[in-house]
C-alpha cells in the first residue's frame, strides 16, 4: 500500500466514521423547544463540533490501523474482492508456425 493509497483509505473512513458519530446525541431546538428565528427545528441546539471531530478522528485512527495493518500483512488482497472475475489474467494462445 502506497502513500496515496493510504490517505485515501484514511480520508474514507474517517468520513465514514463523522456520519456514524454526527447524529449521536443530538439535541435539536425543536426537542428543546426553543427554535431560533430564521433557522428550521431540526438544527442542533449546540453541536459540539470540535468534540465530534476529535471522537472521529480517534476511531477512524484505530479501524484505519486494523484496515492498512490487514492489507499490509497480507490477509487481504485487491483479488480477493474480485468477485467477478475481472482480474484474471488473459489465456496467452500459443499461436506458432
Amino acid at each position: 500500500m502506497g502513500i496515496t493509497s493510504a490517505i485515501v483509505l484514511f480520508a474514507v473512513i474517517w468520513f465514514l466514521t463523522l456520519f456514524i458519530v454526527l447524529p449521536l446525541r443530538l439535541q435539536t431546538q425543536g426537542d428543546v423547544g426553543k427554535i431560533e428565528p430564521g433557522t428550521h427545528a431540526g438544527s442542533p441546539v449546540n453541536p459540539q463540533m470540535k468534540k465530534r471531530f476529535l471522537v472521529t478522528t480517534a476511531v477512524a485512527v484505530v479501524l484505519w490501523a486494523i484496515i492498512a495493518g490487514s492489507i499490509i500483512s497480507g490477509v487481504f488482497a485487491v483479488r480477493d474482492f474480485d468477485w467477478f472475475n475481472r482480474m484474471a489474467t488473459p489465456e496467452v494462445s500459443q499461436t506458432g508456425g
